[in-house]
């Protein structure tokens, strides 16, 4: 019997020295668990992480953003909006048709309708509401049973208001000289002439090109009488 339990107690000491090289670190799982667990626990409490997340940063910034973007709101509500009153072109270039009633005589009483065309020029220094304005006039109609022809020649200042829905609404006073033809035993065939009237410039879906409404009165002195015969001309504006 001794002999029996001295065997079993060293076949039980070399069973546990095999386990033992087998797994000789067997306990440092259960350590790297607890050791991996710490810092884990260290990082939620840790004041100086804390304040290195992003979440608190964008905290701190965000009553920054929001002052600014409110104080650029209200400085672009202070700064009023100025819009010009004309449209930046100087010059204006104008063609269109002319219709002319001429009174040129009394006695005897020699009343003409004549159809021609009419060209113009204005300019405008930029940004003014007074502008220089020249005028070309070619009429044709039959005088006594004979072709005639009107020509007149004139230049003044014009005046521009701007009114709503693009519309342009002006004014001139101009003089210069008037022709007309065929000569006749009245007298001389060139006058004095001046021409005084208005009218509107509509803008078109291009904002170089306007349609004109124009009505003037023309007056000439011709034959030693002085004529005063209403002018209509309508056409196109073109600014440059």
């Amino acid at each position: 019997m001794r002999h029996t339990a001295v065997l079993l107690g060293a076949i039980l000491v070399v069973a546990w020295g095999s386990r033992a090289q087998v797994n000789p670190n067997y306990s440092l799982p259960e350590v790297s668990s607890a050791q991996s667990a710490a810092p884990a626990s260290a990082q939620e409490v840790s004041p100086t992480f804390a304040l290195a997340t992003p979440p608190a940063f964008g905290a701190a910034e965000a009553p920054r953003a929001a002052a600014s973007s409110s104080s650029d709101s209200d400085s672009a509500q202070q700064v009023p909006s100025v819009y010009g009153v004309f449209q930046n072109y100087n010059w204006q270039l104008y063609g269109g048709y002319s219709f002319i009633r001429l009174y040129i005589s009394k006695k005897p009483s020699y009343v003409e309708n004549m159809n021609g065309l009419d060209i113009g020029l204005v300019y405008y220094p930029k940004g003014w509401w007074i502008g220089l304005d020249g005028d070309f006039v070619g009429e044709f109609g039959t005088l006594i049973g004979d072709s005639s022809r009107y020509a007149l020649g004139l230049g003044g200042p014009r005046f521009r208001w701007s009114a709503p829905r693009g519309l342009e609404i002006w004014g001139h006073g101009m003089v210069g000289g008037a022709h007309l033809t065929p000569r006749t035993a009245l007298g001389n065939m060139d006058a004095f002439a001046y021409e005084v009237g208005g009218g509107v410039d509509v803008g078109a879906h291009h904002r170089r090109i306007s349609y004109r409404l124009e009505a003037d009165m023309v007056g000439s002195r011709f034959f030693g009488t002085y004529q005063y015969s209403p002018r209509v001309t309508a056409g196109v504006v073109f600014k440059y």
